[in-house]
């Protein structure tokens, strides 16, 4: 079989450039005909780094592909639209290929794909028949169809094709590259350039639209979150979808119990709960994600993205990825301080408090037995004296009455301190006796309480407070130090006075340093911003503890909602009985001295 012509629908423009949105026509190749390359007029990296250098004879006919892309321009004098301009393009390459005789035209398409990316299936697969000799001739509409950077355009036209026996042919440019000698053939590294640089152009543009649009609070992304769907009288605001935000609040409580991803997206494939996916395609809504082959195939990845958006909390969160160029599409996270939140933006399908919950869990690590259980107290349990872990261990038999804590430093090291050692059995009736006790006194004596614990917690952020501010100003007299610093090796760089290696050391070493002094800036605001809000965190404690003035039975979400911390003294057996106390740290208001409270309100 001789080699066989195919022609190419290209789009170039996608939905990166509204007002091009690109389309790649599918793969159509006539009966018996071997697949064909296409290429599209657009600037990528090199498919996947592959070059394609394999020199092969050429058949005795002349076999082309083609390249075709819908746009807005004038063919032959007139405007065609963006759906015209497909069936259009399409009829110019046929023509031009019946016209020369290139029989057995292959299209290959590439859908939705920016014009920048070349790493588009399409593409790639015609890149491959490239390499395995199938392929005659290219032809596109214009050089722009086949890339918009100048450098990858010029070594696939003068190296990869040639080197392949591809001739390549774009229409519009009156380009062919098998006459060495045409005028137009010089001028297509210009044009090329020329290409390049509207790419570029028009990715400023969109990229300053869609800052400015971020900045108002406009949300970026296409594609609302699980669990959201566009309001019908305006698709830039999101309302809840019941059913689908059901299944978020049930991975967030099934978090707030201590499993993790794996084993929340086990409970929901057992369910037979469909993935995000597949429950958006069953409701007629278009996903950027292939259609699954199991619909309730959930994995800790889908899980993850759910438990770490922080827009089911009612915000709209911008700028959480950049790329480096429009060359490079990978998205990468963007820092925190980059990014824009914008609050109360919508209906909240998860509580503030329990989402930054959620991500302190997500920090902890849950060590398991070698039985492969797990305790609810697991990443709360600390040592009194050394402040280290508690580790959670069993028996040899297994049983859960015989499951313990005990101090990891401990285990590693029995010089440097002693044992903890606590039954899980015995922590949990302590842990719940205590909450009762605090949940009981705040619902009798609840003005007290108030009163009390304000008072603690004012003298106790005091403290914190101006320890605080004192090594914000510290680190923010550093930062601008730094500045000058850098400034001035500039200066003497430019001067001469400083070899370029030193100024490469020694300002990376000043970046460096400053990048970890504003960090811990971000930090210390944040803490003394907590601290001020000592009131608002009791008013919220109380709030709380009244879900459970009458819990009988401690449970993982309980545990989690009310508890910080839990420190474990050593076991004191000097009276001839061992004896143990704990302390328990509540989340946002700290220790409570309950017998201190007790005796003063009998007192």
């Amino acid at each position: 079989m001789g080699l066989r012509p195919c022609i190419v629908r290209s789009a170039r423009l996608t939905a990166r450039i509204p007002e091009y949105p690109g389309c790649f026509a599918s793969l159509c190749s006539e009966q018996g005909a071997a697949p064909l390359a296409l290429l599209r007029s657009y600037p990528c990296p090199l498919a996947n780094g592959k070059r394609f250098f394999k020199s092969f004879p050429l058949g005795k006919s002349e076999n082309p592909i083609s390249l075709h892309r819908p746009s807005t321009e004038n063919i032959g004098g007139l405007f065609i639209s963006k759906i015209e301009s497909i069936e259009n393009q399409k009829s110019i390459l046929l023509q031009y290929a019946k016209e020369h005789h290139f029989t057995n035209p292959v299209f290959f398409v590439d859908d939705g794909y920016s014009g920048t990316n070349y790493d588009r299936p399409g593409f790639q697969s015609m890149l491959t028949e490239v390499e395995s000799g199938k392929v005659a001739a290219i032809l596109c509409k214009d050089l722009s169809r086949l890339g918009r950077n100048s450098a990858l355009t010029g070594l696939y036209t003068n190296f990869t094709f040639p080197q392949n026996g591809v001739r390549f042919i774009a229409i519009n440019d009156d380009f062919d590259s098998s006459d060495p000698n045409s005028v137009n053939n010089d001028f297509a590294g210009i044009k090329n350039w020329f290409n390049e640089f509207y790419a570029r152009d028009t990715s400023r543009k969109i990229r300053a639209v869609n800052k400015a649009k971020g900045e108002r609070g406009v949300p970026l992304t296409t594609n609302v979150p699980y669990g959201y769907v566009k309001d019908p009288e305006n698709p830039k605001h999101w309302i809840i979808d019941p059913e689908a935000a059901k299944v978020v609040k049930y991975i967030f409580e099934l978090c707030m119990e201590g499993r993790g991803p794996s084993q929340i997206a086990n409970v929901l494939r057992e369910k037979e709960i469909l993935t995000p996916t597949a429950y958006k395609r069953s409701q007629g809504i278009n996903s950027p994600n292939p259609v699954p082959e199991d619909p309730c195939g959930w994995n800790s990845n889908s899980v993850v993205k759910i438990l770490e958006r922080r827009e089911y909390t009612g915000c709209i969160v911008n700028f959480k990825t950049y790329t480096n160029s429009i060359w490079d599409k990978k998205k990468r996270v963007n820092e925190a301080e980059n990014q824009a939140v914008f609050y109360d933006t919508h209906e909240a399908i998860i509580a503030e408090d329990v989402f930054e919950k959620v991500q302190e869990i997500r920090q902890q690590r849950h060590r398991k037995t070698k039985s492969g259980r797990t305790s609810m107290f697991s990443g709360l349990v600390f040592c009194s004296d050394c402040g280290e872990k508690l580790y959670y261990g069993a028996t040899n038999n297994g049983k859960t009455e015989g499951a313990f804590f005990d101090c990891s430093l401990h285990w590693k090291r029995k010089d440097k301190c002693g044992t903890h050692f606590i039954r899980e059995s015995v922590l949990n009736r302590m842990v719940l006796r205590h909450i009762q006790l605090v949940t009981g006194y705040i619902l009798h004596h609840r003005q007290h309480f108030i009163s009390v614990m304000g008072q603690k917690m004012r003298v106790e952020s005091a403290e914190k407070i101006q320890i605080s501010r004192k090594q914000l100003e510290r680190n923010e007299k550093r930062i601008a130090e730094l500045k000058r610093l850098f400034i001035k090796t500039y200066e003497d760089n430019a001067k001469g006075k400083l070899s370029d290696e030193r100024f490469d050391m020694m300002s990376q070493s000043y970046e460096a340093e400053q990048k970890q002094l504003e960090a811990e800036v971000i930090t210390l605001r944040d803490e003394i911003q907590v601290q001020e809000r000592q009131n608002e965190n009791i008013e919220k404690f109380i709030q709380t503890a009244h879900k459970y003035v009458d819990i009988e039975e401690l449970d993982p979400y309980a545990l989690r909602e009310l508890v910080q911390a839990i420190y474990v003294d050593a076991p004191d057996k000097s009276s001839g009985k061992r004896r143990q106390n704990i302390h328990i740290k509540y989340d946002g208001i700290g220790f409570i001295p309950l017998n201190e409270l007790i005796q003063k309100e009998t007192a």
